[in-house]
């Protein structure tokens, strides 16, 4: 491929992740191209600009100047899209911040146990170098801890502990993975996370649960619901408090997560189980699917549940038997009891429009007596927090913050309630 091919595909990625192409039947492709593209931005502005010093140097013997100047234009115009991609990737840093100043208060940060310092909310350039190595020294994994025999390897989680151990009463994450509610596991996502939040002392839980269609939804939400069940039982083995959960997951991990944080000790959901308490603490989910059952009327989530969740993930139709999707739409299972949540959505997202989050966020605020905090992150793209990035990292501290100041307040109340 020539240059001026490499700067035309290349200008078609950058143009898609800076305006997404709109449409249902486009929303994959979009995805695909304008995530890894919006996320890997300062990579892909360092090929674009290696390649154009290559090719102006490269010195050409047929002449062909104009076609040279087209490619040249082009690439120019490439890496100011793609400065403007890490530009507001940057800028993430602050929109965190600001939501967490209007949903907790300017002073939250006296709340933490050392208010943040310049170095800890740099953007951390040198380990984004290679975003796809997320190991970390001071954190020991558990792999494949059975918490449901039955389940074969869909049954198993993960624990990510701190390798200097704990004081035995550590706060828990857990961490349920997206995939559209058919493939995935446990540890494709959520790592960035979980790595940084277990170097700082917490215990997180990374879970396999059955995946649709073999087994169609609600056998994934019981499957959460099991794994919370296992957190109370045994995560102090592990060093972990297990009064205190916290839970966490993008796309549909996110869904999940809002849905086990709204349906806390529902016998539908916890077959053999129904005595177990399996209420959260918190939630903090990312880019969800919040309307299940298509009822805002959003045109994006009715062709959802008609073209995909229907045919794939419940294996009914909506008008057979609505109530299995009203039951499974977290926007319509909030009442005055739901936990305090930390919602993060990005504007841009092609698969699951952030319209869902808006609305799940405005019914939360009107039903419930909890803290909610909203994050909607401009020019962000599904799946944003996959791999470490700009966007990720500052995203991943400023979870960070909110979950050690919901720790701290909850330790404070757990105090003052024993005397």
């Amino acid at each position: 491929m020539g240059f001026l091919r490499r700067q035309i595909v290349t200008a078609a990625l950058t143009a898609n992740a800076i305006r997404p192409v709109p449409g249902y039947r486009s929303a994959v492709p979009s995805f695909f191209g304008g995530w890894l593209t919006t996320e890997l931005a300062p990579h892909l502005m360092t090929l674009t600009a290696a390649d154009t010093a290559a090719h102006v140097l490269r010195r050409r013997a047929d002449g062909r100047r104009p076609r040279r100047r087209l490619g040249l234009a082009l690439a120019g115009l490439n890496l100011a899209g793609q400065a403007f991609l890490v530009g507001q990737a940057r800028r993430s840093r602050a929109e965190v911040e600001d939501a967490l100043v209007e949903g907790l208060g300017v002073d939250y940060v006296e709340q933490l146990d050392a208010k943040p310092t310049p170095a800890e909310l740099a953007t951390p350039w040198r380990r984004l170098a290679n975003p796809f190595r997320m190991r970390n020294v001071d954190v020991v994994v558990d792999k494949d801890v059975v918490y449901a025999p039955e389940h074969g390897k869909r049954g198993l989680l993960d624990v990510y502990r701190p390798a200097a151990g704990t004081d035995g009463r550590a706060p828990v994450l857990l961490q349920v993975h997206g995939g559209a509610w058919t493939i995935g596991n446990k540890d494709q996502q959520g790592i960035p996370l979980m790595q940084h939040l277990a170097a700082k002392g917490w215990i997180c839980v990374a879970i396999n649960y059955r995946l649709a269609p073999r087994d169609p939804f609600p056998a994934q939400i019981v499957d959460v619901k099991r794994a919370i069940a296992w957190i109370r039982d045994h995560i102090a083995e592990y060093g972990g408090d297990p009064d205190y959960i916290a839970i966490t997951g993008g796309s549909a991990g996110g869904h999940l997560t809002a849905l086990a944080a709204v349906t806390a000790n529902d016998p539908d959901y916890q077959p053999g189980f129904e005595s177990a308490d399996t209420s959260v603490a918190v939630a903090v989910p990312h880019y969800g699917v919040y309307d299940f059952a298509g009822s805002t009327g959003l045109r994006s989530a009715e062709l959802m549940r008609d073209k995909f969740l229907a045919p794939r993930v419940v294996k009914q139709r909506w008008a057979d038997d609505p109530d299995v999707f009203e039951a499974g739409t977290p926007l319509l299972r909030i009442d005055k009891d739901a936990p305090d949540f930390f919602v993060i959505h990005g504007a841009h997202d092609s698969l699951v429009a952030v319209d869902q989050a808006r609305l799940f966020v405005a019914r939360l605020r009107e039903t419930s007596g909890a803290t909610v905090v909203y994050a909607e992150l401009p020019g962000t793209q599904h799946a944003f927090d996959v791999f470490p990035s700009i966007r990720s990292a500052h995203v991943v501290r400023a979870i960070d913050r909110y979950l050690h100041w919901h720790w701290n307040g909850w330790r404070r109340e757990r105090a003052l309630a024993a005397g």
